[in-house]
Formats: structure tokens, sequence, C-alpha cells
């Protein structure tokens, strides 16, 4: 009776160290995969995977918010890495480097598609501006097929993005969901936008609106990485004096636009409009700051901080 007791409360014991062992499992690996697959949605290495934890994983960002669910944005990735448009990325085998990163952000319309080698081919989040919806929405299929698990994350002012069936930027995004029930589209709320709005006047001194200045898609998606990203890695952007210096290289304003303006033309052009102008110089002298106390770093071209 004895023997039998004993191997009954051995088999008890068994039991909870097996449950037991289960529960840790549970709580300190599944949850981390399970969190990172539907957020990533791409393939990559599994040393990334169980090395690495997840940043602040799953905080809702409750300044964007989905179509037509209006629930919030949760992502946050341990590495992002911002693709930037411009045409300095041409030339520079940069994919490669870009595709081994766990989050890919990316701008507007810019392709990745046939300019795999320079840009990579993964994108994890495409931050686009309002005015660049109707240039997706040419391409739907891209943007928004099946086979498309992108984040897109719109941005514009009140009038183009209000709910009540007036605005009409917001009534295309609407009609894309219907379309692509698969496509994960958010918009920024209009707290957000005067958020932005609020930072741009605090680093420059400067009102928004009184200054005829408007903040570029790059403005809202650095805000945007640094909420959500723990480390930043810009490709192709130039900082706010390499137009002055001397053989700069030119290159066109947008890499899949050849022959299109100048990049440096257009900067000047923009900086130096009394309304309606981009201040991208400006932005860059402000991102040259944020990268003192942020972990941000530039490349091609490196940027020198001082």
């Amino acid at each position: 009776m004895a023997w039998m007791w004993k191997k009954k409360s051995l088999i008890a014991t068994s039991l909870i160290v097996a449950v037991s062992l289960f529960v840790v499992v549970v709580n300190y690996s599944e949850k981390p995969y399970f969190l990172l697959q539907p957020v990533f949605g791409q393939t990559f290495s599994s040393h990334w995977m169980f090395s690495k934890q997840p940043y602040k994983a799953f905080k809702p960002h409750l300044g964007y918010v989905s179509i037509p669910k209006q629930e919030p944005l949760k992502l946050h990735c341990e590495l992002c890495s911002i693709v930037s448009s411009s045409g300095q990325m041409l030339g520079q085998a940069a994919g490669p480097q870009i595709d081994r990163s766990p989050c890919i952000w990316r701008m507007n319309n810019a392709p990745s598609r046939g300019f795999e080698h320079d840009v990579g081919q993964r994108t994890t989040l495409r931050v686009v501006s309002h005015t660049s919806v109707p240039l997706l929405l040419q391409k739907p299929q891209y943007f928004f097929g099946q086979g498309n698990d992108t984040i897109y994350v719109v941005w514009g002012p009140l009038r183009n993005m209000r709910k009540d069936g007036k605005g009409i930027v917001y009534n295309m995004l609407r009609q894309a969901a219907e379309n692509y029930p698969h496509a994960r589209i958010y918009v920024t709320t209009e707290d957000r936008m005067n958020y932005c709005d609020m930072v741009f006047k605090k680093e420059t001194g400067k009102d928004r609106i009184q200054s005829g200045s408007y903040l570029s898609t790059g403005w809202f998606t650095l805000i945007l990485a640094m909420d959500m990203c723990k480390e930043i890695h810009i490709y192709g952007m130039i900082n706010d004096t390499y137009c002055k210096t001397e053989g700069y290289r030119k290159v066109p304003y947008h890499y899949y636009e050849a022959g299109s303006r100048d990049e440096c033309a257009e900067y000047l052009l923009h900086e130096s409009a009394p309304y309606g102008g981009h201040r991208f110089i400006t932005e860059k002298s402000v991102f040259a700051k944020w990268a003192k106390t942020h972990a941000i770093k530039f490349f091609n071209p490196p940027w020198q901080l001082s």
C-alpha cells in the first residue's frame, strides 16, 4: 500500500511539474512568437526571433486607427529600417542590408519592384500622404492585394479625412477596405495631426500654418517610428547641409522618377516658398537633433552628428 501511495504521489508531482513547465513555455515562448507573427508578417531568421524580444510589444497607438473598425494600431519593432524615396538610393546596393531588418518602412507610392537591389523588396509599414492615396489606388492589386500584408498609415488634414461622408480621401480608403478586406489601413487621428504640428512649432519656433508650411511624409514617418521602434536606421536621406557642400551628388527627387527635378533644387524651392512648401531642410536639422537623443542612424549617405 505504501508503495502504491508513493507511486501516486510521484505521478501527481510529475503532473504538477509538467503543468508548471507548460505555463512557463506558454508565457515566455509562445506569446512573443504569436505576437511577432501577425505584426511583422514576414519571414526572418529564427536567430532574431528568439534572441530579440519585441519592443514593448503591442502597446496600442491611439493616434492611428483602422478602417473600418477604428481599432488602434499595435506595432513595435526592435529595429526599423526607413527607406527614403530619394534618388540617393540609386546605385547604393543597400537592398540586401535593408531586407535583413525585421521591420521595413517605406513612404507614399515608392515601389520596391524593379529596384530591389537598391531598396530591398519587403515592406512592413508604409506611411502615406493624403495626396498620394490616388496614386496607390491606380495599382490597388499591387498595394492592397491578398499577397500584400503591409500596414498602411495615411495622414492628412481633417477636410480630406473626415468620416461623415465629406472626407474625399477617407471615402477612397473606406472603399479600398471594402474591396480588399485583407488590407490593413490606418488613418492618423485629428489629435495626432495636431500633435505633429505642435512638435514642429516646439522644435522650430514657427507655427506651421502661419509660416505657410506643409509637413512632409518624412516628418510623420519619423515621429511614428520614434514611438514604435527601439532603433531606427534611415536610408537615402540627406542632411540639412548636404545641398551646400561642394560637388554634392545630384540625383532625382524620387529614385523611381528618372529625369525628374534634381533633389537639391526641389529642396531649395520648397524651403523658400512663401506658402505651401515642405520645409525639408528645416526638418532635417530637427532630425539631426533627435538623433542625438534617440537610437537613429543614417546610411547612404551617412550623417556626421556634431
